[in-house]
C-alpha cells in the first residue's frame, strides 16, 4: 500500500486526488499477491497513472495510460 501511495506520488499525484480504497480493495489485493503460487502480475489504473504489482511490489509504471480508476 505505501508503495503504491509513493509511486503515485513520483508521478505527480496527490495525496488527496484520488481516494485508493474507493477504487481497489487493498487487504485482497494483497492477499492475492501474498497467496499466488505462480508468477502474477496485477495492474492497476489510479488517475490515469497504471502501475504493474508483483508479490515483489511495483515493478512498472505506466503514466501514459488514458485509462483511470477513481
Amino acid at each position: 500500500m505505501v508503495e503504491i501511495v509513493d509511486r503515485l506520488e513520483t508521478c505527480g499525484l496527490d495525496r488527496d486526488d484520488y481516494q485508493l480504497y474507493d477504487a481497489v480493495d487493498v487487504e485482497a489485493l494483497e492477499q492475492l499477491l501474498t497467496s499466488a503460487n505462480e508468477d502474477i502480475e496485477v495492474q492497476l489504473t489510479v488517475k490515469g497513472v497504471r502501475l504493474a504489482l508483483t508479490p515483489d511490489g511495483v515493478n512498472r509504471v505506466f503514466a501514459d495510460s488514458t485509462d483511470s480508476a477513481d
